[in-house]
């Protein structure tokens, strides 16, 4: 039985996040066309897979915890957009807790563009509270 294009999709956005919550960049990677375009609303520009791996192992390397919490996944051909709250525990302690929402074009089984939207003040927050327990 070939699973439809809903349930494979469904599955891909399921491997990419439960990859970034292991801290598994292989399996992101492979989750990335090579040519993915992954573009941030905070930055205003996309960044290549190599670009966005390198963000994403910085990240992994500084927390102990990352969950990504109340998942609400609705594909659309071609794929799907997420929505949901990242938990992340930075290794000194601060915890961060950010809403966000992915839109990923997926062609062949891969992600061959990402845009990621959130607001930013809670990154600043956290980031400030790193600093004050150095």
């Amino acid at each position: 039985m070939t699973a439809s294009p809903n349930m494979a999709l469904r599955a891909l956005a399921d491997r990419f996040i439960e990859a970034i919550q292991a801290g598994d960049i292989e399996t992101v990677k492979a989750c990335y066309d090579p040519a993915v375009v992954v573009w941030l609303n905070t930055a205003g520009v996309g960044v290549d897979r190599q670009a966005n791996l390198e963000v994403l192992a910085g990240f992994i390397g500084k927390t102990s915890e990352r969950l990504y919490q109340n998942r609400r996944v609705q594909t659309f051909p071609g794929g799907y957009v997420q929505q949901h709250l990242l938990r992340a525990v930075h290794v000194k302690g601060p915890v961060l807790e950010l809403a966000a929402t992915l839109i990923c074009q997926v062609q062949d089984g891969v992600i061959i563009r990402l845009d990621e939207y959130f607001d930013s003040a809670p990154l600043t927050a956290w980031y400030a509270q790193i600093s004050a327990s150095a």
